[in-house]
């Protein structure tokens, strides 16, 4: 597959795509370990069906420290013994704020994420599904492929 675009091509593209990922720089601060924010956007990028996305948190959550075993269940939390409550009640959430168009987010999915996490690693919780459902969306669209993605190699758009 082959990219249809490149959005860093595009002056407007390009300055939004910055942006967001400078916005997203400020999860870094966030109390959300960032492994298990790797996991949900592993999960928010395999629902989406983005290939670049899967890669890049794939090999991101590895870095964090994530073993092969846990990446290769996250698509099948559900039926799997590898994840913490916190991070079965993150995966949760990911899902259904991925697909709210089925239904939104039940009041169960909430409850388990109030439960398992503060107000400021909820709000976090919430800005990571947000952005990278964006995220994966501007990928899909522009057939953005997996494959080559190297950990660190956004760094530069920071600056």
């Amino acid at each position: 597959m082959e990219p249809r675009f490149n959005l860093l091509e595009s002056p407007t593209a390009a300055k939004v795509v910055k942006r967001f990922y400078g916005t997203s720089l400020a999860l870094e601060d966030s109390t959300l370990p960032k492994a298990l924010r790797e996991l949900v956007q592993l999960r928010v990028g395999q629902l989406n069906g983005c290939g670049f996305c899967v890669d890049l948190h794939t090999k991101e959550a590895a870095a964090a420290g994530e073993s092969a075993l846990r990446l290769g269940l996250v698509a099948a939390w559900r039926h799997s013994t590898v994840f913490t409550g916190a991070e079965r009640a993150a995966l949760a959430l990911a899902e259904e704020g991925t697909r709210l168009g089925e239904r939104g987010v039940s009041d169960e999915t909430w409850a388990g994420v109030r439960e398992h996490f503060d107000d400021d690693q909820t709000g976090a919780l919430v800005c990571v599904i947000a952005l990278v459902n964006a995220s994966t969306r501007m990928n899909v669209i522009v057939h953005n492929p997996g494959g080559s993605y190297q950990p660190g190699m956004f760094d530069r758009l920071s600056g």
